[in-house]
Parts: structure tokens; sequence; C-alpha cells
């Protein structure tokens, strides 16, 4: 049995999508703090909150491999992911697989810091485990490919480092490899896209395929969140963005390991590909 938490993201969704090409759907379970919110998934479905722990030990029950995908609140989830993982020790579960940070161990980004604190909890846990230190999201970026498109512009702080972002849907079938493998506890992979770029090759690319002028405008961090705050970000959220770009600009979010194409048995989704699936939206 296979469980999902975090089923209703857009990661979750992928995953399980994923899964269910690869063992019957009465193997999957999907955890959810609304189950309704589930009902679509096609597999079982069951409540589990992370910040109900009381929920979490039946929704864990008869579970041999669990997903623990990141808590989205920041600042929130070392306390959310321990409960998690409380829960899974005291269930029984034979493996938790944990989507982490690419180079969480050493990363700049701020980020990193609470994913570093859930892997030394998962190590001490004595819970059999696997980390998937996931890249950067390419959707990152086409998630506002329309007002770059409509102001000309992208905008950051990365300056002319190369990056390695990879789509959600290469990582939700890293995700889905592994939780099917034969033996995957106690790896630690490094996942990112096989494709490098910089934020102006980016730009030039949605150029290219708009028809638009479209260029990479590089700022410095503080005036970078303050853009953000002005397109209305709440001011945490600009920070965060800010930051991770400015850490991004010394290399933080680039390996060229291949780990994520070899795991996933084909090249990760190419850019040009990323960007013209986001523009026909």
């Amino acid at each position: 049995m296979i469980a999902i938490t975090g089923s209703t993201g857009q990661l979750g969704r992928l995953v399980i999508s994923d899964l269910l090409t690869r063992v019957p759907a009465d193997q999957i379970v999907a955890i959810a703090r609304d189950p309704e919110s589930a009902a679509t998934l096609g597999v079982s479905v069951r409540e589990g909150d992370y910040d109900r722990p009381e929920t979490l030990a039946t929704a864990f029950e008869g579970v041999d491999r669990l997903l623990l995908i990141s808590a989205s609140e920041i600042g929130k989830r070392v306390p959310q992911h321990r409960a998690v993982i409380d829960a899974a020790k005291a269930s029984g579960v034979g493996l938790i697989v944990y989507t982490s940070l690419l180079h969480a161990d050493t990363s700049a980004l701020g980020l990193a810091e609470e994913h570093r604190q859930t892997e030394a909890y998962l190590a001490e846990s004595g819970v059999p485990y696997t980390v998937l230190r996931n890249g950067w999201y390419i959707e990152n970026y086409t998630g506002s490919i329309g007002a770059a498109v409509e102001h000309g512009a992208v905008l950051g702080s990365a300056g002319d480092a190369r990056l390695t972002p990879a789509t959600r849907a290469d990582y939700a079938a890293a995700a889905a490899a592994v939780l099917t493998a034969d033996d995957p506890a106690g790896e630690v992979y490094e996942l990112a896209g096989d494709e490098a770029f910089t934020m102006a090759e980016y730009a030039a690319e949605v150029a290219r395929q708009s028809g638009r002028e479209v260029a990479y405008r590089n700022m410095p961090e503080a005036d970078y969140r303050g853009a953000l705050e002005g397109m209305g970000l709440p001011a945490p959220v600009a920070a965060m963005i800010a930051q991770s770009d400015a850490a991004a600009s010394e290399g933080a979010l680039y390996d060229d390991s291949h780990t994520l194409s070899r795991l996933i048995g084909r090249p990760t989704t190419p850019l040009a590909q990323a960007i013209a699936a986001a523009l026909a939206d």
C-alpha cells in the first residue's frame, strides 16, 4: 500500500496520476486534509492533517510506503513534518519518501533550513527513508509568463547564473518511480532538469515563441523584493522569492548530475516545450 500526503496539491495529483500507470488503484491511498477535495483522484482517500496528528495515525494504517510531500506553510514545516514522521513510525510504515530541496545540506536558499531539519529528524527516526531533493520547478517561472509577455520583461535577481529547473511532472515521475522500486531505501537523490539556461535565455525563448519583445531585467535582491510586493505578493513570500533568486545567482539552483532523467528513464521536459505549454494555457 502506497500513501501520498498533500495529495490534492499540484505535485501530489501528478504523483497519483503517474502511480496509476504503475500499480492498481486499490494499492494507492490519497491523504488529504479535506477528503472531499480528493474525491476525483480515482483512489482511496483518507483524512490526514499535518496540524492534527491524531488524524495521521489512522490515515497510515496498513501503509507500506509513504510519500511525505513537504508542507506548503513556510515556518511551520518542521513540526508538521515531525508529526507525519512520528505517526508513520507508530503505524509501522516501512518506508518514507520525502520531497526535500536540491542540495539541501549545503544550499544557501532560506528555504533549505526546514528541509535540513526534516532530513535530520528522518535519519533519527529509525524508519527507512529516501530523500528526493527536488530542484526548482520550471512552473515557478512559466506561472507568470502571461505578465512577462504583457509587460515585455522577466524580473529577477539570478544574474547570469545557469539554472536547471524541471517540470512538476518530471519530479512526480521520479517520486512514482522510487515509490514502486524494488529496494529504494537509503538513497538521497539530487534532482534537476537536464537543460541548463540563464534567465536571459529563458526570456529570449519566451520572446521567440510569443512573437513579442521580452527581456530579462536583473535587479538587486531588495529591489526585486519590492517589485514583487508591488505586484501584490505578501511581504514574506516576496522576500522568500527574492532571496531564492539571489542565491540562484551563486549557483544554488544548478545541478548537472542528470540524476532525474536517469531515475525517470527519459530526458526531462525541454524548456521550449514547457514554455509552449504555458503559452497555450
